[in-house]
């Protein structure tokens, strides 16, 4: 009985609870304050507020230039003050357009793509774009997905550096087929006809391999990234052009392709510095793959430069600070950011991409460090 009791008493609190809950649901309901506190702002609140017509609001929010400077600022003011948030997604809808540019890159924290998203971002920023950055982690199913969902977001163009194995480009195709800008950079796509901006990656071979010649190396092998892409292929050309030049012999048997990561560099420098025929100069397709050179080599008191060359490319920031320091390549990454984010909003705005592939080749600099340094 007593537990009967209580579970009749407990009903009994439970539904005076409720009806007093519900009684202060009404109550807040009623209360303009509450709702004004909660709700969305609109420009109807706002004229309320500043006695002015709503379609003043409206016209100071868009910068129409029939309003004056002053009034503008206290409508923004106020706006601001409230809390006012404008519906991009309906004015999206309007105009069809939404101001905002995909970036897709394989490693955001590689220092090349950082500093070149920083270009993208500035000149983005003063042109009045967004930028959404993805990064592939050079896995292109990921990449697929980063694109489509960049497709979806109804970006107005996208920027992209290829992940380092794709070779399906359907998922590119979607935005050219529909009309959307797109510009490649660095590793770029040869199926689309648009705008690619790169460096002069075979000079950029070319000057490595033959400052490692002039520095007194006459084997000189090369750790090169996958052929697909076209940086790669094209540091491999100036790498055998300058041997060539130099009359020093292309053997293939010092050119190890890999996907140039730490363990990649580690696992060529154990095959070409553990065998007969070692290299007295090793030009590394990145500053990573080098660094995993010089700790191998360190490691098995391989004598850097006297022994043993090194030479890699992209000037990381660690390629200065690290002992020995590492001769290496700086590519202008600031720029191709820029000059990718001028290109792709120039076709957006004047809604007319190129008809055919169009590169933009920028400069390199070769930056001679203690790892290659003997005269």
């Amino acid at each position: 009985m007593i537990a009967w009791r209580n579970a009749i008493d407990c009903i009994y609190f439970i539904k005076k609870k409720s009806i007093s809950i519900i009684i202060h649901i009404f109550a807040m309901q009623n209360d303009n304050s509450f709702m004004k506190n909660k709700g969305e702002v609109t420009i109807h609140d706002i004229a309320k507020e500043l006695k002015i017509s709503a379609s003043t609001v409206s016209r100071a929010l868009n910068n129409n230039p029939r309003i004056s400077t002053k009034t503008k600022n206290k409508i923004k003011e106020t706006a601001l003050k409230m809390g006012y948030r404008p519906n991009i997604v309906a004015s999206n809808l309007r105009t069809q357009k939404t101001n905002t540019i995909g970036v897709v890159v394989p490693r955001i924290y590689r220092n090349f793509f950082s500093n070149a998203i920083s270009g993208m971002e500035e000149i983005a920023y003063r042109r009045g774009y967004n930028v959404i950055i993805t990064q592939s982690g050079d896995d292109p199913e990921r990449e697929q997905f980063n694109v489509n969902s960049l497709f979806s977001s109804r970006v107005d163009g996208i920027i992209v550096s290829m992940a380092m194995h794709t070779t399906n480009f359907d998922h590119f195709k979607l935005f050219y087929d529909k009309n959307i800008p797109i510009v490649f950079f660095d590793r770029l796509c040869a199926a689309i006809p648009t705008t690619q901006i790169v460096v002069d990656d075979e000079n950029a071979g070319y000057q490595i391999t033959k400052h490692l010649a002039e520095q007194g190396c006459k084997r000189i092998a090369h750790l090169a990234g996958p052929q697909n892409l076209k940086i790669y292929s094209d540091r491999r050309k100036g790498y055998e052009r300058a041997l060539a030049e130099m009359g020093l012999t292309i053997d293939e048997d010092q050119i190890i392709y890999c996907n140039l990561t730490r363990e990649d560099g580690t696992k060529a420098a154990q095959t070409l510095l553990s065998g007969t025929n070692k290299p007295d100069g090793i030009y590394c397709g990145n500053d990573t793959s080098a660094l995993s050179v010089i700790i191998y080599a360190k490691e098995n008191n391989i004598k850097i430069p006297e022994d043993l060359c090194i030479v890699g490319l992209s000037n990381e920031p660690f390629a200065e600070v690290i002992t020995p320091s590492l001769s290496t390549i700086k590519q202008p990454a600031v720029e191709i950011g820029k000059q990718a984010v001028l290109s792709l909003i120039d076709q957006i705005e004047n809604k007319k991409r190129p008809e055919k592939l169009e590169t933009i080749v920028l400069p390199t600099e070769l930056i001679i460090r203690e790892s290659s340094k003997r005269k």
